[in-house]
């Protein structure tokens, strides 16, 4: 398996909390820059949130202070935990990694307001 496999996505009220979780192949997290990627209906694909293999991290404006990227080395897994979540989170949310040419199908998230 080369593409990552994106979970946890799911309705929720604004306000609301979800943790999104991303399989990757064995030793990806460990040796490449991580990205977590959105996509709602009639716009671009987004960068959301960013990790690299030392554990810095950055944050589109829209999110910050909100969001957190995260990694599991061990589990193989990337994780973006949301909160406080308002209805312009709405889309499918997707992982991948530099240089971006393995993508999953993605997780949707929906929030209600």
């Amino acid at each position: 398996q080369v593409q990552p496999v994106e979970s946890g996505g799911g309705l929720v009220q604004a306000g609301g909390s979800l943790k999104l979780s991303c399989a990757a192949p064995p030793s990806v997290l460990n040796n490449n820059f991580m990205v977590w990627f959105r996509q709602a209906p009639g716009k671009q694909r987004e960068r959301v949130a960013t990790i690299s293999t030392g554990g810095s991290t950055n944050y589109v404006d829209s999110v910050k202070g909100r969001f957190t990227i995260s990694r599991d080395n061990a589990k193989n897994t990337l994780y973006l935990q949301m909160t406080a979540l308002k209805p312009e989170d709405t889309a499918v949310y997707y992982c991948s990694w530099y240089p971006f040419r393995f993508w999953g199908q993605g997780t949707q998230v929906t929030v209600s307001s």
